[in-house]
C-alpha cells in the first residue's frame, strides 16, 4: 500500500484538493485498495481548538465542479483541517508540499528526512521547484486545481499506473 500525505499552510485548500483529485483518480482507476491517503497543514491557523476548519467554500466547488465527491470514497463534507505531526513522517511513504515554504515547515515538525519523503507535489518524478500557487491569496482555483491534476497524474504515472482513461 502506498501511503500519501499532502500538505499545505493550512489544509484548507491546495492540500485537500489534492486528497481529493487524488482518491478520485484512483478510485476511477479501480486501484483505491492500493493507496492511503490524506492532507494535512503545517500551521494550526485553521484549527479552533480541537475542531479545524472545513475545505475552504471556494475549494469546494472546484472538486464539486469535476464531479469529485459524489462516492463515499471522496466525499469531502467531513475533512476538516488538521496539522501534520512528528509521527506522520513514519506513517507516510510521500509527504509531497504545494510549496517551498510548506517544506521548510515540514521539517521543523517532523525532523530530518532522512528517508526523502517530504517533496515539493510537483517535483515527480523530476525536480521542477515549482510550487502550487496559494488561491488563498491568488484567488486562482483553477490554476491550483490544474496543477493539483497535472501532480497528481505525474505521480500515479511515476507509481507504475496508467492514468490514460482519465478523463477531468
Amino acid at each position: 500500500m502506498t501511503r500519501i500525505l499532502f500538505i499545505c499552510h493550512g489544509n484548507i485548500c491546495r492540500s485537500p484538493m489534492a486528497e481529493f483529485v487524488m482518491k478520485d483518480m484512483v478510485e476511477k482507476l479501480g486501484v483505491q485498495q492500493d493507496f492511503y491517503i490524506e492532507s494535512a497543514a503545517t500551521s494550526t491557523e485553521e484549527i479552533w481548538g480541537r475542531e479545524g476548519n472545513p475545505i475552504y467554500p471556494p475549494a469546494k466547488e472546484m472538486l464539486r465542479r469535476h464531479g469529485i465527491g459524489r462516492t463515499a470514497y471522496t466525499d469531502f463534507s467531513g475533512k476538516r483541517a488538521r496539522q501534520i505531526t512528528r509521527s506522520d513522517y513514519d506513517k507516510y511513504d510521500y509527504i509531497l508540499c504545494a510549496d517551498s515554504n510548506n517544506i521548510r515547515n515540514v521539517k521543523r515538525i517532523t525532523g530530518e528526512d532522512y528517508d526523502d519523503k517530504i517533496k515539493l507535489m510537483l517535483d515527480i518524478p523530476k525536480s521542477t521547484g515549482r510550487s502550487i500557487s496559494d488561491p488563498w491569496y491568488t484567488g486562482d482555483f483553477v490554476a491550483a486545481y490544474n496543477d493539483v491534476r497535472y501532480g497528481c497524474i505525474n505521480l500515479l504515472n511515476y507509481l507504475g499506473y496508467n492514468t490514460d482513461a482519465l478523463s477531468d
